[in-house]
């Protein structure tokens, strides 16, 4: 059982946040999976009912749990408000936020991928093969490959040197991020072709193939995400 000093409620209850955050971490409770009831929270805490429910509710606000009526609390997302500065993962709707993250990323990968091939330093280019290797192992061994995912995205946009498109990193983070919550491993044969693809031409210093490459992974997602949102229209009427 965790141990806590008794603080004023509002202080224990961001305290107790904190820690929720961590135990998930640890655990670690995979995205898409439920958490203990609140009774065991609670017993695990060491806090009262109340507090376990305010913390909840504040990892809800930031888009890492999902409350279920009926079935329970859900791990929704495993980054904090630290890697997501606009706060985007907190918007209701995923699907729709998942959408208009796609029409960015459409709008600025294929450019990037292509400055990457042009001024990818030569220790950047091993980085990003490295990290296209351990991507694509973690998918077919099955572990979550979410993170490593983001990096790969996160190496292109740094290969790419342009300073203003480091700012937009949390972007195409927030919408890698969203995407694999909403669809799973149900992409992972092209996930692993495109990646590949991308990097090839990057390798190759050809600006039009890493533009192309990234154009067919974006919109093998986005097909994908839109077999997802029309299943689930589907199944809500």
């Amino acid at each position: 059982m965790y141990q806590f000093e008794k603080l004023d409620k509002k202080l224990l209850g961001e305290q107790i946040e904190d820690e929720l955050m961590n135990y998930i971490l640890q655990e670690p409770i995979e995205i898409g999976q439920r958490l203990p009831n609140e009774f065991e929270l609670a017993e695990k805490f060491g806090v009262g009912r109340s507090t376990i429910r305010e913390a909840v509710k504040g990892l809800v606000s930031k888009g890492i749990l999902e409350v279920k009526r009926g079935s329970g609390t859900y791990v929704m997302n495993t980054r904090s408000m630290e890697d997501d500065p606009l706060g985007l993962s907190r918007l209701q709707d995923k699907y729709k936020l998942a959408l208009e993250l796609f029409e960015v990323r459409l709008m600025i990968e294929p450019d990037i991928a292509a400055l990457a091939a042009e001024f990818a330093a030569k220790e950047e280019l091993k980085q990003l093969l490295q990290l296209c290797d351990e991507t694509e192992q973690m998918y077919i061994n099955g572990k979550n490959h979410i993170q490593k995912d983001i990096e790969f995205h996160t190496c292109i946009a740094r290969c790419s040197k342009n300073r203003v498109v480091e700012t937009l990193i949390p972007i195409i983070n927030t919408a890698v991020l969203t995407f694999a919550n909403l669809t799973h491993r149900t992409l992972m044969k092209e996930t692993i072709e495109t990646h590949r693809a991308v990097v090839n031409a990057i390798l190759n210093r050809d600006p039009v193939g890493a533009r192309c490459a990234m154009v067919m992974h974006l919109t093998y997602n986005r097909q994908a995400l839109m077999k997802k949102l029309k299943e689930r229209e589907h199944q809500n009427k």
